[in-house]
């Protein structure tokens, strides 16, 4: 199946087939005598694997890592993911993604505490520590004197 057929069947674009390809994610695909991407089934379940994985939050570096043990999870059903043991830490690649989901998370909840604060009246609480914009003071942000604009000058 060409290139437009196997994105759509993928869920996906022709422009994506070639970004995974780029990437190392998708391996190059036969091409036919007029050099045209040819894509089958294992091609197809292995792009739609990727896709749920970015959907899920890991990033093209985190499958890049591990690009070679993709086609294992296109198998139906695919093989248990990190630790063998049930409630064990996962490691890895998903250990990583869940530790930043997790502070993320964390973020976004003190975050939106702040803003519930804020909307009801009360008055923001500063954070600890030093914040955005406290490098600026003292210091003046224009170095050099600007010219005086046509208005501000004294007419002769």
């Amino acid at each position: 199946m060409r290139i437009g057929d196997a994105a759509a069947a993928a869920g996906t674009t022709p422009r994506a087939l070639r970004f995974y390809e780029q990437r190392g994610l998708l391996p190059p695909p036969v091409r036919t005598a007029s050099g045209q991407r040819e894509y089958g089934p294992e091609e197809i379940a292995r792009v739609r694997v990727i896709r749920e994985l970015l959907a899920l939050g890991l990033t093209i570096e985190d499958l890049r890592s591990c690009a070679d043990r993709l086609d294992l999870l296109a198998q139906d059903p695919p093989p248990r993911c990190g630790s063998v043991e049930p409630g064990a830490p996962a490691s890895g690649v998903v250990g990583r993604r869940l530790a930043a989901l997790d502070a993320e998370i964390n973020r976004l909840a003190t975050l939106r505490e702040t803003l519930a604060r804020c909307a009801s009246g009360e008055p923001p609480t500063p954070s600890p520590g030093p914040g955005p914009a406290d490098h600026l003071r003292g210091e003046s942000r224009i170095t050099t004197p600007s010219p005086p604009l046509p208005s501000e000058s004294n007419p002769t």
